[in-house]
């Protein structure tokens, strides 16, 4: 039995033959200061492998994202009026709190291995807020309030 799987045209252009595997992860977070402090964290350690490729950006969460990342869309989310997810000149630097993701490999298995490795050190990067933020600390407070 022989499957072929078909892109539609517009994701079908967009694939790098050299690198077909892809994966977009999306993490919103409370503020700005906090998005950009996990993203220059994680930025340091450069991909160990040449098969994959990462890039990282900050962008605004819009509405069509909130119900991606949680479908209730809670008001402590921040919700942009931004047609799209990615960053834009008209968006303030304070409503860029999401933490955009871009992996691209030569093979399934090392796009597993690299997004492993991701959520491994996006774990202690979390970790550490959650710890020693104040911001992180104070939000957590409204939450449970």
């Amino acid at each position: 039995m022989n499957f072929q799987t078909t892109l539609p045209p517009t994701r079908a252009a967009m694939v790098d033959p050299d690198f077909p595997c892809s994966l977009v992860i999306i993490i919103p977070l409370p503020t700005h200061r906090l998005a950009s402090s996990a993203l220059r964290a994680l930025q340091v350690d450069a991909e160990l492998s040449s098969l994959v490729r990462r890039s990282f950006s900050l962008v605004s969460l819009t509405e069509n994202d909130a119900e991606a990342v949680h479908p209730a869309a809670d008001a402590h989310l921040p919700i942009s009026g931004a047609s799209n997810g990615r960053s834009d000149g008209d968006n303030s630097l304070e409503e860029k709190t999401v933490l955009r993701t871009e992996y691209k490999a030569t093979t399934n298995r090392m796009l597993r291995v690299s997004v492993n490795g991701f959520f491994e050190s996006m774990g202690v990067v979390l970790g550490v807020m959650q710890e020693l933020d104040v911001d992180v600390l104070a939000e957590e407070r409204k939450l449970n309030a």
